[in-house]
């Protein structure tokens, strides 16, 4: 089965952006490791989940990357595949999604989300968009949190998990420190019928 997996950059106290939607700390901290991380990511999955606000600023800008005389190797490989890759946005007052092998969903179906995870392909990746991650982690769909926690620290902003209706209890099933002091900590949402029968190795 498929895996829906959220990517998320994070300050140490928890935000996702500033008060104003601030991101430029992002930048500060990218190096070689987080090229190679978002690379692999992307070579693991086929199909992008996106908010509309998140689809925009990618839209408007990724499809420019591999014309671009200014943009690295690096850039335009990881824009080429993020191009090919299908794409659905969840989105009420978008007009439309023109993207390449993009698709405008207008409400969030758990039956069809459930659906999608039993396709037959590469894994589902949400990159931002959110509201789009608390409202699945609501349903229960999300299957993988990968939260690159940044060194750095704002005092206020927006947070990641705002609205969320229930306690849930994450497993820590792999950490990375890159040499710029990001920390990559990858959970997955404690499932019932994963207590019973389970066994630690040495």
């Amino acid at each position: 089965m498929r895996k829906i997996i959220v990517t998320m950059w994070v300050t140490l106290d928890g935000f996702i952006a500033g008060p104003n939607g601030e991101m430029d700390w992002v930048g500060q901290f990218y190096d070689d490791a987080m090229g190679t991380y978002e690379s692999e990511l992307v070579n693991s999955a086929d199909t992008l989940l996106l908010g509309r606000v998140t689809y925009q600023s990618f839209a408007g800008s990724w499809p420019k990357v591999p014309d671009n005389p200014d943009a690295s190797p690096g850039e335009v490989e990881y824009a080429r595949k993020l191009n090919a890759m299908r794409k659905i946005v969840f989105s009420k007052t978008l007009e439309g999604a023109e993207w390449n092998n993009s698709q405008l969903a207008r409400e969030i179906v758990p039956e069809e989300i459930e659906r999608m995870k039993q396709e037959h392909g590469r894994d589902m990746v949400i990159y931002g968009s959110a509201s789009l991650v608390q409202t699945l982690t609501n349903l229960g769909l999300i299957d993988e949190y990968q939260i690159l926690v940044h060194p750095v620290v704002l005092g206020g902003g927006k947070p990641l998990f705002h609205g969320i209706t229930n306690r849930k209890t994450l497993t820590l099933v792999n950490s990375k420190t890159h040499p710029s002091g990001v920390v990559l900590l990858t959970y997955q949402p404690e499932r019932p019928e994963a207590k019973q029968g389970t066994t630690t190795g040495a």
